[in-house]
This record gives structure tokens, sequence and C-alpha cells, in this order.
């Protein structure tokens, strides 16, 4: 009876350790789109030689090196948001989901009319190596925040698009 309960905390593990490589972009959109990983390379890339990593009280803890990756503007650019006047745009947010459900939420105004959106980004490498090789998978992080741990979301899988009511 042993052995079985430690194989299956062993599978557990296991299961929770898998790495995302796709994304998934649901909601108020024209149509659900899946992005896999390899799909991300077609957009223009962006670097960054490190980026600390803040909590919430300022404290640092980790910094990241030797990053790669996309505008989460210029990924949201390809997907058709649900919407009759580009006037309500200002009511609709995007909310980015890891796999075990940490979210974080932007407005759209803040990717498409504010620096933020110049700067979020979805990494595609992460210490000079390939994210889907790491624990981490696809990854986004807002180098532009103060507090950039609240916004650094490892193994993203999903956005939401979402307008106000």
């Amino acid at each position: 009876m042993k052995y079985l309960y430690l194989v299956g905390l062993f599978i557990g593990f296991s299961l929770n350790a898998q790495v995302t490589k796709t994304l998934t972009i649901d909601g108020a959109v024209a149509k659900t789109v899946t992005i896999k990983f390899d799909d991300l390379k077609s957009f223009k890339p962006v670097a960054l030689d490190s980026l600390p990593i803040f909590n919430h009280k300022m404290e640092r803890k980790s910094s990241l090196k030797k990053l790669r990756g996309v505008l989460l503007k210029d990924v949201l650019n390809k997907i058709e948001f649900s919407v009759n006047s580009p006037k309500v745009l200002s009511e609709f947010y995007i909310v980015c989901i890891a796999d075990d459900g940490y979210k974080v939420v932007f407005s759209w105004n803040e990717i498409f009319n504010s620096p933020t959106g110049d700067n979020a980004l979805i990494l595609t490498e992460l210490n000079g190596l390939s994210v889907i090789n790491q624990k981490e998978g696809i990854v986004l992080v807002t180098p532009t925040d103060r507090a950039t741990g609240r916004r650094y979301v490892k193994n993203l899988s999903k956005i939401t698009v979402q307008q106000v009511k």
C-alpha cells in the first residue's frame, strides 16, 4: 500500500510539472484561437538582457536573464474582438491565466494605448533557452511594472477577453 501511495504521489507531481505549449484566446472574440508555441516564432521578436523580479513589497525575489519573446499586443492584434464600434473597446479587459489558475489583468487601453502594451512580453526564451524546455513553460512578463512579480505568469495557458458589464 505504501508503494501504491508513492506511485500516486509521483504521478501527481509529474502531471503538475508539465509545461504549457499552447495558448488559447477566448471570450469576447469573433472565434476562439489556439496558438502553438512554434506559432509565436512568426511574430517580431523582442529581446531583454535581464529583468529583476520584485514582489508587491518591492523586495527583489529573482532576476530573469537572456529573455526573448513577442509582444502580447502583437499576438492580440491577430484576434478580432467582438465589438460593433471601436468606442466600446475601452470597456474590454484581458485576463491572462496560468495553468495553475493564477490570473493577471490588463485593460484594453493598457495594452493598446500605453507604454505597458509596448513592453508586455510573452517569453519564448529564458536564460537563452526555449521556455518549453523549462518548468516555466510559456511565460508572460511586464517589464514596465514596478512590482514585476505581480504580472509574472508562468505556464501561461489562456487569455480571456471580457467586456465590463
